[in-house]
């Protein structure tokens, strides 16, 4: 919320109403058009951007459920985030001292860092690749209102 805001979580300098951001946030969700009105301007989202704004907007708006059990668990979390990552690249490399090739993808870029620091947790073995992913599937109890058709 902070990122696409670009608020604070609490800011005293906004009316009462809007003080505090979980909740301003949370009622901003209610009415998908309002979600531009919220963005950071400094965002400028093309159309594909705002796409992936309402997709993490939405996540956000669950995460923040007032009941724990209302909200995802992590494996979920990274389930609606890990698709985004490709397309949220940086548009240029400002800094270039963690030697990150922007056109390497997350898992080869994590392989190739951990086969030169000698701590590879990836396994060749064939017993591996039967395994089941380590990310767990939404808990049962959680409320089935997701909408975002691409992550789910």
């Amino acid at each position: 919320m902070e990122i696409i805001t670009g608020r604070k979580t609490l800011d005293d300098s906004m009316p009462d109403e809007e003080a505090h951001l979980v909740p301003w946030f949370r009622r901003i969700l209610m009415t998908k058009e309002n979600i531009p009105k919220a963005i950071d301007e400094s965002l400028n989202p093309d159309e594909e951007t705002l796409a992936t704004i309402y997709t993490v907007s939405e996540l956000a708006g669950h995460c923040t459920a007032r009941e724990p059990h209302q909200r995802p668990d992590m494996g979920h979390a990274v389930n609606i985030l890990a698709p985004l990552v490709e397309q949220w690249r940086p548009a240029s490399q400002q800094d270039q001292s963690f030697d990150i090739d922007q056109d390497t993808n997350l898992s080869e870029t994590l392989r190739r860092w951990q086969t030169e620091e000698g701590t590879s947790m990836i396994s060749d073995d064939a017993s591996f690749s039967r395994t089941q992913s380590s990310v767990p599937s939404m808990p049962s109890r959680f409320v089935n209102t997701f909408t975002s058709t691409d992550c789910r």
